[in-house]
Parts: C-alpha cells; structure tokens; sequence
C-alpha cells in the first residue's frame, strides 16, 4: 500500500514538474514577449519606435485562472489555453498600451487561481507568493542578462499588480535601482499609504521615479467591494495623472474595445477615496456597461490612450534629468 501511494505521489510530482520546481527564464519560450519577436501581439500597436530604444517595458498579466471547477492552487506556465488567453487578451488589450515606450519583457508566470484573493488563509497566500517567486525571478534574470542599465517602465494589473507592488518592495524602495524606475502603473489592487519608505505616489502626469495606482468602479460604487479592498488606499485620476476630482469625458484620450476599435472622450472620470468612479461609456456597446458590476477588468483599456500618451510623457522627462 505504501510503495503503491509512493509511486502515485512521484508520478504526481512528473506530472506536475512545472509546479514544484524553479522557472528557467533563460529558456525564451517561457516568456510571453520578448523584445524583436516576431508576430507579437503587440506588434500592430506600434506605429511610432523612437521611444523603444530608449527604455525597457516588464509587465505582469492579471489574474486569468478562472475555472472554478480546478482545485488547483496554481496554474503550470506550460498551459497551452492559458498561454493562448494571456497572448489574446491580456498582452493585445493591455501591455499594447506601452508598446511604444520601451522594449516589451512579458513572463510567463505561475499564476494563482482567483479564489486564492478570499482565501489567503487556507492556501491562497502561498499561492501568490508562489506567483510572486516566479515574478521576481524573471525580473532578476531580465536585470542580469537584458536591462543593462536602461530605464524601466514596470506595467501590470490586478494579480500583476499585487507582484509588482510586492517587486517595488524587495527590489527598488530607496535602492539604486529606484534611479533606473520611469514609473510604475500598478492598477487595480490597493496600496496602502505607508507601503513605501522612499517610493512615492505621483501627483502630476510627468512626474518620474514613482508609481501610480487606481481602481475603476461605475458610480453606483459596489460598497462592499470598495470597503474591502480600496477605501482609504492610494489613487490618482488616470486622465488627467494628478488628484483632480472629476476629468470631464471631453479629457478621455480613449479606450481600446475588445473589438480593436478606440473609443475616446467616452466617459467622464471622477475620484473618490482610494478609487475612481466613471460616468457609463458612450460608445456602440453602450448596453454591456449596465450589466457589469464594476469596471475592475477594464482598468487598463477603458485608459489605454491616456497610458500610451503619458508613459511617453514621463520617459520624455524621465530622460532629460539623465542629460
């Protein structure tokens, strides 16, 4: 009976290699994008390159593990549907949003299931922290064989977010590399206040050197959602990159649909306490928004152009303090 359980429990561990041991990111299939890829995602945004020289992009996927039918804690970066989904969605629709800024670094990463943000408790804290391991050892390797020295413009949302706010923690608040950081665009969790000792919320569009942080709720603000995550927590507005309360829809440089298509000066933007609240979006699927709880999953591209332009904006300033 032993030798039976034994001999299940290594086949488990072969089956599951992936989970239980290190990521090589010296192997490039275990990056979604790398810079000069070919029939990246990212490629049809680009229609301006003389940023991409300049600076280098990493960003970090939300959470796309889903299925509420998997027990897993975990899912293997080796997923053939998941990697398809972050190329298709997460890369198309949000890193293409700072494609044009620097060379994109996009890592494949173990991600943990969406339960694991409701159930720290029972395995859901290892199972971010197992994701976070996987984050940081791709930084690690892409700061020892590709940065070089050059800028970094670090991206993510949601489960991206979490790693890179956790990133920002171990690797650049008050180090030398804090010097090397454009901006951070960590949409979609909450920061607290004191998170950092030098790293510092930015106030006004072309500041460098810091992070920015919103959440996107409709105006009917789904309270408990807003209760338990994000009252009280850090957020500018990401129209107009500062602390103004309401950015008129004349001032939405645009979204990016799901169709390919932009939308701009569609909604107006309006802060509250640790979170944003928009006006209902005017464009063609008008509808879809009065069935959506709140607007968490569209963080980044219901702002996809304001991003695009004010990335620009802070690299442009980011390197005449290099000069």
């Amino acid at each position: 009976m032993f030798h039976n359980l034994l001999k299940l429990f290594l086949f488990l561990i072969f089956v599951n290699n992936s989970l239980f041991s290190q990521v090589d990111y010296s192997i490039q299939s275990n990056w979604a994008v790398l810079p000069n890829q070919m029939n990246s995602p990212i490629s049809e945004f680009i229609t301006d390159s003389s940023w991409i020289g300049k600076a280098d992009v990493f960003y970090v996927y939300p959470t796309l593990f889903l299925d509420k039918s998997d027990t897993a804690w975990n899912i293997s970066i080796e997923d053939e549907g998941q990697r398809k989904t972050i190329l298709e969605k997460a890369v198309k629709f949000q890193a293409s949003a700072w494609a044009e800024s620097g060379r994109m670094f996009v890592p494949f990463y173990r991600q943990a299931h969406i339960r694991s943000y409701r159930k720290l408790k029972e395995g859901g804290k290892e199972a971010l922290l197992l994701a976070y391991s996987d984050v940081k050892s791709a930084f690690l390797y892409y700061l020892e064989h590709y940065n070089n020295g050059r800028p970094i413009i670090l991206a993510g949302h949601s489960q991206g977010s979490t790693h890179l706010s956790l990133l920002l923690k171990d690797l650049f608040d008050g180090t030398p590399l804090q010097k090397q950081l454009v901006a951070a665009y960590i949409p979609g969790i909450g920061i607290d206040k004191n998170n950092y000792t030098q790293l510092k919320l930015m106030q006004s569009p072309d500041e460098i050197n810091g992070f920015v942080t919103w959440n996107t709720f409709k105006k009917k603000v789904n309270k408990e959602k807003f209760d338990l995550w994000y009252r009280g927590k850090l957020v500018v507005n990401p129209v107009t990159w500062d602390m103004t309360t309401c950015a008129a829809r004349e001032n939405h440089k645009g979204f990016l649909f799901w169709n390919g298509k932009m939308y701009k000066n569609s909604f107006s933007t309006n802060l509250i306490d640790g979170a944003v609240w928009i006006s209902t979006p005017h464009f063609p699927y008008r509808r879809m928004a009065f069935t959506m709880d709140d607007y968490h999953l569209g963080d980044v591209n219901l702002f996809w152009e304001d991003i695009r332009l004010n990335s620009k904006v802070r690299l442009q300033n980011f390197t005449n303090t290099q000069r």
